[in-house]
């Protein structure tokens, strides 16, 4: 990741600074049904494609698949963690899923920073998500706010 030196707006208050346009980062893990329980647990989603397994193999996706929610959670711990890091929520979201995710496949979550603003500490990011193949399964956007976490800066 590269970062610019910037103590003149708030963004030297972040945790890492501000990230530089073309800055991306990474993270990877393979999906469980756990996965699967946990995000029924928040939401109540039921859904047959994630538990009956003879169901979901007569589908198109030939077997069980997680929830939406866990194929993009994991670009929520690259943006909390990694970039532009602690202290980032998304402030707004275009995805599209464009492949299942079957639960025990590896994914891997990517953000590239394509906007900086100067004087908030606001990112535009190119968001993808991808198996273990290289197949896209999300595609699209997201701008993030990260909180100013550094009170001795």
């Amino acid at each position: 990741m590269t970062r610019i030196g910037d103590t003149t707006s708030i963004w030297h208050r972040t945790v890492h600074g501000r990230p530089a346009p073309g800055s991306h980062a990474e993270r990877r893990r393979r999906t469980t049904a756990r996965d699967v329980l946990l995000f029924t647990e928040m939401t109540g989603d039921r859904n047959p494609l994630h538990y009956d397994e003879a169901a979901a193999a007569r589908t198109p996706f030939g077997g069980l698949i997680v929830q939406g929610g866990v194929t993009s959670g994991l670009l929520n711990a690259v943006v909390a963690e990694d970039l532009p890091g602690p202290g980032t929520v998304f402030l707004g979201v275009e995805w599209r899923f464009v492949k299942a995710v079957r639960v025990g496949e590896e994914i891997v979550a990517r953000v590239e920073v394509t906007a900086v603003r100067e004087d908030k500490p606001i990112c535009s990011l190119a968001t993808t998500v991808r198996n273990a193949q290289g197949e896209l399964c999300l595609t699209g956007t997201a701008v993030t706010y990260t909180v100013p976490l550094d009170p001795a800066a």
